[in-house]
């Protein structure tokens, strides 16, 4: 395993804005994103970090603004840091493997959620409800089941605490009408051509959040995309609906802190070594899955 990056500093490089994950740099018209090795759960960062995790977000969006860019164009530029500008070449280190340069477009303040799945906070609301953000579902659902077909469940985007869920119409109000129109129909089809791709890998993509951006008057994908932080992946070859399912992505590491007397306020608890190396373990699965090969994560090395 490599070293556990928590922090970055690239001295004279102004740091642009720095996220829960993501330490985000400021080069004019472009901008550096640096994913570090922290893990949030509630919208909290924890005190403990995950070996190699910055580099496996960085390889699985890297791989999906790829194969998705036919239905979507991102705010990728390159992950080749031999193309960086010049003054990053001296950080060399600290970027290899974890960092992308990119187009600096406006972030559109919205979470754009994509359920195939009632799972997560989309069952607890189902539960009381009957429906997520305002969407009618069928009566005597369970957890885990597969909906009829995908949903659109916008939430706000918060600088700080726990996002919010919201209905479409309080979305298309918050954006404009047509800018949420786009917005849906992107998502949804970025989210069901992954999905077909991932389950002829064993793998079910069970909900997912995407962000998006303007750039030159243009809506693009940007942040990350599509990995265990962001969406909740499933083995399908043991899918059985009724219930929680073996997931790789961070549920995991909620699952073990719900069973802590925790408020899911700062300051978090550490995270013990046994559900730090589980929870590695889970992304490297995830991304063995999807990619198709081994990763080289499992030596802290860049293939």
């Amino acid at each position: 395993m490599s070293e556990v990056i928590l922090e970055t500093n690239l001295d004279e490089i102004p740091l642009f804005f720095k996220g829960k994950v993501r330490d985000v740099y400021d080069l004019d018209d472009k901008l550096l994103i640096v994913a570090t090795d922290r893990i949030s759960a509630f919208d909290v960062v924890l005190p403990t970090g995950i070996p190699d995790k910055g580099k496996i977000l960085t390889d699985l969006s890297v791989f999906w603004f790829r194969k998705t860019s036919r239905v979507m164009k991102n705010h990728l530029i390159t992950s080749n840091i031999s193309q960086f500008p010049k003054q990053l070449l001296k950080f060399k280190k600290t970027l290899k493997g974890r960092s992308v340069l990119v187009k600096k477009a406006k972030v559109i303040p919205l979470e754009c959620v994509v359920r195939g799945y009632l799972s997560g906070s989309g069952w607890e609301e189902y539960k009381q409800k009957e429906s997520i953000c305002g969407i009618r579902l069928p009566p005597d659902m369970e957890e885990s089941d597969k909906l009829l077909e995908p949903i659109f469940t916008p939430a706000t985007k918060a600088k700080s605490g726990h996002d919010l869920n919201i209905t479409q119409k309080e979305a298309a109000d918050l954006v404009g009408e047509k800018l949420f129109a786009e917005l849906k129909e992107k998502s949804l089809k970025i989210y069901q051509e992954a999905s077909n791709y991932a389950e002829e890998r064993g793998l079910i993509i069970a909900d997912t959040k995407f962000e998006f951006g303007i750039y030159k008057g243009k809506v693009i994908l940007v942040d990350e995309v599509l990995t265990p932080d962001s969406s909740r992946f499933w083995a399908g070859d043991e899918y059985s609906p009724g219930g929680p399912q073996r997931s790789f992505d961070k549920q995991f590491v909620r699952d073990y802190l719900r069973s802590l007397n925790w408020n899911e306020e700062p300051p978090a608890p550490a995270l013990p070594e046994r559900i730090v190396e589980k929870t590695r373990e889970k992304y490297l699965e995830a991304t063995r899955r999807i990619m198709g090969k081994a990763c080289a994560r499992e030596s802290g090395e860049r293939r």
